[in-house]
């Protein structure tokens, strides 16, 4: 299995069998939590405008996203998987668009098969992908660690390359803590900068037990994450 990870949302990696795109804080913990929520599927915008046409044509969406973290004025929802937890989603259809982890995906639908996730179904992930893939000669699997900066989504790459390669020397913990001292993890723990909930990080560290992957459905009108159930 040959592994390369990229980093950053500008990144347009090589062709491959799988590209994995990684946004950690907080787009596909987001995600995650709204399949785990019952949402039917998730289309994703390019822009807010992008989004705001697919509203109108579609009344029924749902509007979920962020520009700098923070939320966007007329959008029906944040990007905060504690509060998207919460939400009563079973069903719904959700437009996603985000700075980093959206933006990336966009860059990477070349692949044979897109797949998208934060740390919470990291390790599904990636089992997934090495049993799919383990035994094909020289198999091209591209990581994109979405945040420019952002330790991380880069941690969690990281994490997943020891799954897929089997070496297993990265441990939860060591990703864990990566995660709540990144630099963009930050202003969740400011006092001075309410619009970030702190509950966010427990979200995102957390693993969950599920038995799906998110992958995305590039065959309709617009790029799609889809829940396919785990083998």
């Amino acid at each position: 299995m040959n592994i390369r990870i990229y980093q950053g949302n500008e990144m347009t990696p090589e062709d491959g069998d799988a590209n994995i795109v990684i946004d950690v804080i907080r787009a596909f913990t987001v995600a995650h939590h709204a399949f785990l929520g019952g949402v039917k599927e998730i289309w994703l915008a390019d822009s807010i405008e992008t989004a705001f046409r697919i509203k109108n044509k579609y009344p029924h969406v749902l509007l979920t996203g962020e520009r700098n973290g923070l939320p966007i004025p007329g959008f029906d929802l944040g990007h905060s998987p504690a509060a998207i937890a919460k939400q009563p989603l079973a069903g719904k259809t959700l437009v996603q668009t985000s700075t980093n982890g959206v933006k990336a995906v966009f860059r990477a639908l070349h692949a044979k098969e897109v797949y998208v996730t934060g740390f919470s179904n990291a390790k599904t992930t990636a089992k997934w992908i090495r049993r799919k893939w383990k035994d094909k000669d020289n198999a091209r699997i591209n990581m994109i660690a979405s945040h420019p900066t952002g330790e991380d989504d880069l941690a969690c790459a990281l994490y997943m390359e020891s799954i897929l390669t089997g070496s297993g020397t990265i441990k939860p913990e060591s990703v864990i803590k990566e995660i709540v001292n990144a630099s963009v993890a930050k202003k969740f723990l400011d006092p001075g900068q309410p619009a970030f909930n702190p509950a966010d990080l427990e979200y995102c560290i957390k693993e969950r037990d599920c038995e799906f992957v998110m992958k995305m459905d590039p065959t309709g009108e617009f790029p799609t994450i889809v829940r396919v159930e785990d083998e």
